[in-house]
């Protein structure tokens, strides 16, 4: 395992980290498998755990402290806030009123008195970015938080937070977690180039780009994962931007070949071989899935392997456009951009 320093907070995290959003009904993973996944992740050198709220309705975060009670000390652990949990109108959001007890609520799931990194899980347009980042100082002021986090923020609002920070005299973002794959390249254009420029510890999630680049998605297979399960309109390889992604998909799998990797190497290799990436985030729902993925912790890819990558999918170039989380909300509400 490698390990690089996150952003600028001096904290050393592994090049791959443990996403927590299959431990549940999710991935309907127990709590033995998900411990047994946290104890192997841990041994292969993985120090960074990641979850969130509203995975499977907070079932994730409770366990995860379960699996890591009693060693606490030797992980970095992060979650995030303001996706909807429940239909209470004001259960989400990035309000203070609410992230004051949304953390309390995630560290009794946890167990613990503190997380190292607390992320906004998407931009609030409805809440100003004074509120937010005024009700996370004070958060962190009080021990509860150590680093404060954005998620699939827009690069404008990444700007936009610095700004806030520096002119309220706040704590500021110190990372951001995109999504980020060979298939999804677009925030090298856009997200990138902001936090190297503010520099910002990335997390990316979903490198495997929801199981498309794990090897078991192949022309002339039926596709059969568990992501396929419950979104089959994004493995619907009738629709363009699929096809899109099974044709890229086929010539990626040559120059793994070629190369003597897996898909799974090639494709974590690719994500952690740029310089504005910390860490991938790895999400398995088995041992299986853990030790496949481990597989590519000391994987890098030469000149040729990148190059033959960028011919197959230019950089900057998101093949389902349409999946992204931080589209602007005008383009999605057509009331917002007319008069």
């Amino acid at each position: 395992m490698q390990y690089r320093t996150l952003g600028r907070t001096g904290v050393q995290v592994s090049t791959l980290a443990l996403g927590a959003m299959n431990f549940g009904k999710i991935g309907r993973t127990t709590q033995d498998e998900a411990t047994a996944i946290v104890d192997a992740a841990l041994e292969g050198g993985i120090n960074l755990i990641d979850t969130a709220d509203m995975y499977s309705g907070g079932e994730s975060e409770e366990m995860v402290g379960r699996a890591i009670a009693g060693r606490r000390d030797d992980i970095v652990l992060a979650t995030k806030a303001t996706m909807p949990m429940g239909d209470e109108r004001n259960h989400r959001g990035s309000s203070r009123r609410w992230l004051v007890t949304a953390l309390e609520d995630s560290l009794r799931r946890l167990g613990v008195d503190h997380v190292d990194l607390y992320q906004m899980h998407r931009w609030d347009p409805n809440t100003s970015d004074e509120e937010t980042l005024s009700a996370l100082t004070d958060l962190q002021r009080a021990g509860k938080i150590r680093y404060l986090g954005s998620s699939t923020f827009p690069a404008h609002r990444i700007v936009e937070a610095q700004w806030a920070a520096r002119e309220h005299h706040l704590s500021r973002y110190v990372t951001e977690q995109p999504s980020y794959s060979i298939l999804q390249r677009g925030i090298e254009a856009h997200v990138l180039p902001v936090t190297e420029q503010y520099g910002l510890g990335v997390l990316a999630w979903s490198p495997l780009a929801s199981g498309w680049l794990s090897g078991a998605i192949r022309e002339g297979r039926e596709i059969t994962t568990s992501r396929s399960t419950f979104m089959p309109q994004r493995f619907d390889t009738t629709i363009p931007s699929n096809r899109a992604r099974l044709d890229a998909v086929e010539q990626l799998a040559e120059v793994a070949d070629e190369a003597g990797l897996t898909m799974i190497q090639l494709a974590l290799g690719f994500v952690t071989a740029h310089p504005g990436v910390t860490s991938a985030l790895i999400g398995p729902r088995t041992l299986d899935h853990l030790h496949s993925q481990l597989a590519a912790a000391d994987t890098t890819l030469p000149a040729d392997v990148l190059d033959a990558i960028d011919g197959i999918v230019a950089p900057g170039t998101d093949l389902a456009a349409h999946e992204k989380n931080d589209t602007p909300p005008a383009l999605l509400d057509p009331s917002l951009r007319r008069r």
